[in-house]
């Protein structure tokens, strides 16, 4: 048997008798069982629906030879959620195998363009995707055999994001030559209206899209990380926080606060000093001669962290907010041009696997996030959010932690609750918080660290070595997994 049918799951009926008497053979031994028409498994442990969602291509391959996947199809290159998949096919029928729904759509056989896919099928080519998507689909169907426009103009941002004008004006010119063939000139006007409209050459109206129309008028944003935000704003929202009031009241009690602030927010960033060397750099306003720029990364968060007027400033608007974020991040990195201390980033940056926000797109992705910042209620949830909005966006080609964990402790100043430090032995912990959220939508573990490190950093007071102690006391200075935060 396992040689007869090459160790196939499914096996197809055939045109041969003697193939086919071998499998009817097998199938009254119960070696084969039946599962649609024509097709067999030799499995018997699974459902049909998995069997065949598992072996799909294969098994419309065997039923429509020369069949084409097609219409948004195309694009997702699978069944819709419901099970619905679409294929231009010699005639039109809707064809139901377990799990899964045919649609076949009667149209032209592959043309130049189309690309050649699994078991003599093809896929619609590039141009040919995006012209039968613009078509108007049955609106008596269930499922349309259509993307919505919007999702179509969003895939010709992204084209023309990633390829440029050239991307763009390159498909509308392979569109233009096979709509004829195709009976689709209605839909090539359609696509020449939505590209000119993405090249500033058309009207702007025929765009439903927000993302696309934000695109058009000069602040394009990234739409995955409004989901984040958005996610984020809510877990915040459906929490109680209680007020923990700052405790460093007088400017001494700030000030050794905010050195301790400064240090463990470079070290975690990889600045790393001795405590004694840190506390030298700022009491003498002096940089070690062999570490100038390091120094100065002390000196400029502490500049910033220890002047409790300027920490009380929050944005009361977006290009407040630009400013605010500007000018801090400009006296932080001062003592680094090539940093371009408080521009916004002008190439892509990533962190391991992550990739933050398109350089293209940070100005708008921050508006969107601030944007939904005014939502959001307390305090200290909107210093959780303002610290995920810059890191995730990461603006600046360096600095974007230190500038950050500045804005989330000028939330707290503002309202004058206890500021956030972030120690050494701490660093997994909020780093991998903040990649649950980042990677995964999961905004629980950050809001948990950040309430853990936020009951932590409120018992630090006093003298300067009574805060030195009680951080000793709790392992912050560690840097090693053997240990973990206690207070």
């Amino acid at each position: 048997m396992k040689d007869i049918f090459n160790n196939h799951e499914i096996v197809f009926a055939s045109t041969n008798d003697k193939e086919n008497y071998m499998l009817s053979k097998e199938k009254k031994e119960g070696n084969l069982i039946k599962i649609a028409p024509r097709i067999y498994t030799t499995n018997p442990n699974d459902s049909a629906e998995n069997i065949i969602r598992r072996n799909l291509f294969r098994i419309l391959g065997f039923l429509f030879p020369n069949s084409i996947l097609s219409h948004r199809s195309a694009f997702e290159c699978r069944p819709t959620d419901s099970g619905d998949i679409f294929l231009t096919y010699k005639y039109s029928k809707n064809i139901t195998l377990p799990g899964v729904k045919v649609h076949l759509i009667k149209g032209s056989g592959p043309i130049e363009g189309d690309y050649p896919f699994l078991d003599g099928m093809y896929v619609s080519g590039t141009a040919r995707s995006y012209l039968e998507n613009l078509q108007r689909s049955n609106g008596h169907s269930i499922i349309s055999k259509t993307l919505q426009q919007n999702v179509i103009e969003e895939k010709l941002e992204i084209m023309l994001r990633t390829g440029g004008e050239t991307a763009l004006n390159k498909l509308r010119d392979e569109a233009k030559v096979i709509a004829p063939k195709l009976g689709m000139k209605a839909e090539y006007d359609k696509l020449n209206k939505l590209i000119g409209a993405l090249l500033n050459t058309n009207s702007k109206d025929i765009i439903t899209s927000p993302i696309v129309e934000a695109r058009i008028l000069g602040e394009p944003y990234d739409n995955n990380r409004l989901d984040l935000f958005l996610t984020l704003m809510k877990a915040l929202n459906d929490k109680t926080f209680n007020d923990i009031l700052e405790p460093n009241k007088s400017h001494t009690e700030f000030s050794n606060f905010a050195f301790f602030e400064s240090y463990f927010s470079n070290y975690i960033e990889g600045t790393e000093f001795e405590l004694d060397d840190a506390k030298q750099i700022v009491d003498s306003k002096t940089p070690l001669p062999a570490r100038n720029a390091d120094s100065h990364d002390i000196l400029g968060t502490f500049d910033i962290c220890s002047n409790k007027q300027e920490m009380e400033i929050i944005p009361s608007s977006f290009d407040d907010f630009i400013k605010i974020l500007q000018r801090r991040h400009s006296i932080m990195l001062s003592a680094r041009p090539n940093a371009h201390p408080g521009e916004f980033k002008t190439r892509n940056n990533r962190a391991g696997q992550t990739h933050f926000v398109e350089y293209t797109l940070v100005r708008g992705t921050l508006k969107k996030g601030f944007e939904v910042y005014g939502a959001v209620r307390h305090p200290f949830a909107k210093a959780i959010f303002m610290l995920f909005l810059i890191s995730e966006v990461h603006p600046f080609e360096d600095g974007n932690g230190r500038i950050s964990r500045i804005m989330m402790n000028s939330e707290m100043v503002h309202s004058e609750q206890a500021k956030i430090i972030i120690p050494t032995v701490f660093r997994p912990d909020y780093l991998g918080a903040l990649r649950q959220i980042s990677r995964y939508s999961n905004p629980e573990v950050l809001i948990k660290a950040l309430m853990r490190v936020r009951e932590f950093s409120a018992n630090i007071q006093g003298t300067f070595n009574e805060m030195k102690d009680y951080i000793e006391s709790c392992n912050g200075f560690k840097d090693d997994e053997d240990y973990i935060l206690r207070f």
